[in-house]
């Protein structure tokens, strides 16, 4: 395999991942987190079950990666998430040193890599992340535009 296929295998586990988040009721965002070829954390949105505001996949998933490896820095490492981070994932992920963020869909109201913010450019933080987007946007799009079309028409509009 090479490096495109590598990354469309991961972002395929991703969006297995967000499925399972969507089952649960959850906004469906999935992540994994790859070192030397192997998955070494995962999850997917978890803050309605959880109670946790922070608990979203990219979290979830730095955090088992983090217990997995011994270590809160997660250098060589490749973060695979369905939807671009948010300003608090960013955040996390630049605090645990992620060497590469391939993401699916652009949010436009919070994305925080290029959408509504950017930041992770520029010399605002001493550690650099590189990026890849777009990866699966389609499919990953797909499953929160239908997650959200069903939350919909289950709700009575007022």
């Amino acid at each position: 395999m090479n490096d495109r296929d590598d990354d469309r295998y991961w972002m395929e586990h991703a969006l297995a991942l967000a499925a399972q988040g969507a089952a649960a009721g959850e906004v469906p965002v999935g992540c994994v987190v790859v070192h030397e070829g192997i998955a070494v954390g995962e999850g997917w949105n978890r803050p309605i079950g959880s109670h946790d505001p922070s608990a979203h996949a990219e979290v979830v998933a730095l955090r088992a990666a983090a217990a997995h490896l011994g270590n809160y820095r997660l250098v060589d490492t490749t973060l695979y998430v369905t939807l671009e981070p948010c300003v608090m994932c960013i955040g996390a992920i630049v605090h645990a040193r992620v060497g590469r963020l391939v993401y699916g869909a652009p949010d436009p109201k919070t994305g925080a890599v290029e959408s509504a913010f950017r930041l992770l450019d520029g010399d605002l933080h001493n550690h650099r992340v590189e990026v890849t987007g777009g990866l699966l946007a389609d499919a990953s799009g797909e499953l929160l535009r239908d997650f959200f079309r069903v939350r919909r028409f289950k709700t009575p509009k007022e």
